[in-house]
């Protein structure tokens, strides 16, 4: 999927084909009966935004990745979920035969809302504050 460019929700799950469809279709439907979040296609993927990015649903050759961008913080939630990247992220990574219930799906999806909202945009952390940017410089 690296590469093609999708201009809605719709048109990427289309793309899909076989277990991995049925597996992102699964999950973005779960997803979407959970929260009010925005379904965006970000970064080549599935996004969902609220306060900023929440959560991705990521469809590859040989795996689908379910991401969340506090992910670390939902660890007790959900033990599937592996550290990785920027941020706080983690993933579940599903491989054909995997699955998840669409109540936890749902349960996860709006407790990283929740953190969101909680604590804003989890990008803002990254970001370097002037204060910081001085300290790196050497000025401030």
């Amino acid at each position: 999927m690296k590469g093609t460019k999708f201009t809605t929700p719709d048109d990427y799950v289309a793309a899909l084909d076989g277990w991995r469809r049925e597996c992102v279709s699964g999950l973005r439907k779960a997803v979407l009966s959970a929260p009010q979040l925005e379904e965006v296609i970000k970064w080549g993927h599935l996004v969902y935004l609220c306060n900023g990015p929440v959560l991705l649903i990521r469809a590859e050759e040989e795996r689908v990745l379910f991401g969340f961008w506090r992910g670390k913080r939902l660890r007790e939630t959900e033990p599937r979920l592996k550290p990785s990247g920027k941020y706080e992220m983690a993933t579940i990574e599903l491989r054909e035969g995997d699955s998840m219930k669409p109540t936890a799906v749902r349960r996860l999806a709006k407790e990283a809302q929740a953190l969101n909202d909680e604590f804003g945009d989890p990008r803002d952390v990254a970001k370097p504050t002037s204060q910081q940017r001085g300290k790196k410089t050497g000025r401030g």
